[in-house]
């Protein structure tokens, strides 16, 4: 097998925003194509004319990438094999591992672009695994690579990338500013590139954290335009969710439910189930912010527990996930048993963004107050207050203070009544 032709290939699909079912499609089956990607398989003249004719190459560029290999060559291409078992595995710790190893053969033997691509995976791998800072400071040493300012399209993927570790870590301002920088960058790209997409996607997100919802659904707009539903149904159906999670902030129910009941159509766990899994507890966190308490918000919560358990995610996802279910539990009544699972994810909030623990607290703390446990209510309201000013998330500082006040003023009616008597 050449240098690299199964990683190329994959970049040139993930780039397109196809999975392996799509590119193969009537054709090659998902297991060929993923044979071919992990290097063991070798394309046939045949294979790499019709590849090429699917992702719009020329054939010569495909046959280029399958020429004979040097010895430093084959050990760069095992390391990234054993990268990419261990990212199918789910072995993120791992798959980063093999990534850094593969990096150093390719920058022992200068090829550039083969270092770049091993490294952006090593911090992909990171972030997957929640080791925000490493990934954050691999990303900023790509964006300083002369690389990232040859490429527009190098440029935007780091900071898009930037960008999300900053949102995870609770950090929205820059995180919009990264964003926004990817955005300016994309308008160098073709407008049919999915890069730009990916760039929409991450602003989309950014904006819509930081409270900036009118501002968000003016680009989700942009990007429902952007994708062709026939020609890239994934791509489709994750925009869809993005979309949907915009609606149901905006308590726009209607538009939400019809967003997301296309993204529930186009989305397949048989494809990604860990993908799966995240769109289920995104839909069901949406509907419940928007105080949508019905059958439909339950399945979406017990869906992405299931699919979560099957897919070993993070900490912070499994406490995202009961997260999800100690709201339920609160919108629906049952206050001693929100109180009880927010005090077991309060416990673990370290493993979470500023922005979610803030949630957490300020969830906990309207808990207590309904419980009439106003002192301990208070003290985790102010938490919530100081997290989402820190985080930038003004709308929510405002939740916060409005439910400290509610309590104050209660206590100051209460001390009143008192000395009236």
């Amino acid at each position: 097998m050449g240098n690299g032709f199964g990683e190329k290939l994959r970049a040139e699909r993930l780039e397109r925003g196809m999975t392996q079912a799509e590119l193969g499609k009537d054709l090659y089956s998902p297991s060929y194509i993923s044979l071919l990607e992990t290097g063991r398989r070798e394309p046939t003249a045949e294979v790499i004319e019709e590849l090429a004719r699917r992702l719009e190459l020329a054939p010569k560029a495909l046959e280029a990438w399958s020429q004979p290999i040097s010895i430093g060559d084959a050990e760069y291409v095992l390391a990234g094999l054993y990268a990419r078992q261990a990212w199918d595995l789910r072995d993120y710790p791992l798959a980063a591992s093999h990534a850094a190893s593969a990096a150093q053969i390719a920058l022992d033997s200068r090829n550039t672009s083969a270092w770049w691509n091993m490294t952006y995976m090593q911090a992909e791998c990171l972030m997957k695994h929640g080791d925000l800072k490493e990934c954050q400071q691999i990303i900023e040493r790509l964006m300083e690579h002369p690389m990232a300012r040859e490429s527009v399209g190098l440029a935007v993927r780091a900071r898009q990338m930037l960008a999300t570790v900053y949102q995870r870590q609770g950090q929205l301002s820059a995180a919009v500013d990264q964003a926004m920088e990817a955005m300016k960058l994309s308008e160098q790209l073709p407008k049919s590139s999915t890069i730009i997409t990916g760039a929409l996607r991450v602003l989309i997100g950014a904006l819509a954290e930081s409270g900036r919802l009118d501002q968000a659904w003016s680009y989700c707009q942009t990007l429902v335009a952007q994708v062709d539903e026939n020609s890239m149904s994934q791509l489709a159906g994750e925009v869809a969710w993005v979309v949907g999670n915009v609606a149901f902030m905006r308590h726009d129910y209607a538009e939400g439910v019809k967003h997301h009941e296309r993204a529930a159509r186009l989305l397949s766990p048989a494809n990604d189930i860990e993908l799966w899994a995240r769109f289920n507890k995104a839909s069901a966190a949406v509907r419940l912010s928007s105080g949508i308490v019905e059958p439909e918000t339950l399945s979406a919560i017990e869906r992405a527990e299931l699919a979560f358990s099957i897919v070993s995610g993070t900490k912070s996802d499994e406490l995202e996930v009961a997260f999800i279910r100690a709201r339920w539990l609160y919108l629906t009544g049952d206050i001693v048993g929100a109180v009880e699972k927010l005090r077991e994810i309060y416990a673990g909030r370290s493993e979470l963004a500023k922005h979610t623990a803030g949630e957490v607290s300020l969830l906990l703390g309207k808990s207590l107050k309904a419980a009439g446990d106003t002192e301990e209510a208070l003290v985790h309201l102010e938490e919530a207050r100081t997290a989402f000013a820190t985080a930038g998330a003004q709308d929510r500082v405002q939740q916060a203070l409005d439910a400290i006040l509610e309590i104050k003023l209660a206590q100051k009616r209460a001390a009143s009544a008192s000395k009236a008597s």
